[in-house]
């Protein structure tokens, strides 16, 4: 999807990533009874982990994103199109998409359109 590894701790899968001003932390989760104990997770792991959540970053450009997705043939939940939401009295725009990745969770990349007076 266009991020680098910025720095990483292999030894406890984790990976620290940056594309542009996006940043995202991924770590692999550990089952409860996992024998250092450590867990972040709140509850029983079970598929699909990302229900009820969408987790959105933020890019400068949205092609390479689709040319990344197309290239591996990944279904989209949601086709790219543009989105205007209220945020108090104006309306912001992006261009956005949503794919849902291995674990069940929902990615929306949005690329800034800019913003307009709010639509009465």
């Amino acid at each position: 999807m266009g991020f680098g590894i910025r720095y990483q701790r292999p030894e406890h899968r984790f990976a620290y990533l940056m594309r542009g001003h996006s940043h995202v932390m991924l770590v692999e989760q550990r089952p409860p009874d996992h024998p250092r104990g450590e867990t972040w997770t709140g509850g029983p792991l079970e598929r699909p982990y990302g229900r009820g959540i969408n987790l959105q970053i933020e890019v400068d450009d949205m092609g390479p994103t689709i040319a990344a997705l197309a290239q591996r043939n990944w279904p989209l939940f949601r086709e790219p199109r543009d989105a205007w939401y209220r945020r108090d009295d104006i309306e912001v725009g992006q261009r956005e998409l949503m794919f849902q990745d291995p674990d069940g969770y929902l990615i929306r990349f949005g690329q800034f359109l800019g913003q307009r007076p709010r639509a009465t």
